[in-house]
């Protein structure tokens, strides 16, 4: 069975560091894209980052590109996303998900496994 379990969220004050991670199993790792998302209540699920099946090609939203790094261990199965400098507005629910057709759109509906989540808190 396809399991994808996040780890690593933790309540930070601003401009603090962490790094999330997300190991896979029950899937081929290496040929799936795989991403990671945030939920605020309320709100609609909200793009991150993406990395591609070798790593070579990584797309950030615009808020976040110069402060995170989402990166990939195919021989260890897991995906993470280093955040630096954090801000209040970074606080939600992270998600990982994985696609196994690498097509060029940031829809969470294009992704076809899903994490259970982990939460990141951003105090000021």
């Amino acid at each position: 069975q396809v399991q994808l379990v996040e780890s690593g969220g933790e309540l930070v004050q601003a401009g603090g560091s962490l790094r999330l991670s997300c190991a896979a199993s029950g899937l081929t790792f290496s040929a799936y894209v795989m991403a990671w998302f945030r939920q605020v209540p309320g709100k609609e699920r909200e793009f991150v980052a993406a990395i591609s099946r070798a790593g070579g090609t990584t797309d950030y939203l615009d808020s976040v590109k110069d402060r995170f790094i989402i990166s990939r261990d195919n021989a260890k199965n897991t995906v993470y996303l280093q955040m630096n400098n954090l801000k209040p507005e970074d606080t939600a629910l992270y998600y990982c998900a994985g696609r196994l057709t690498a097509i060029t759109s940031r829809r969470s509906a294009t992704y076809s496994y899903w994490g259970q989540g982990t939460q990141v808190t951003v105090t000021s």
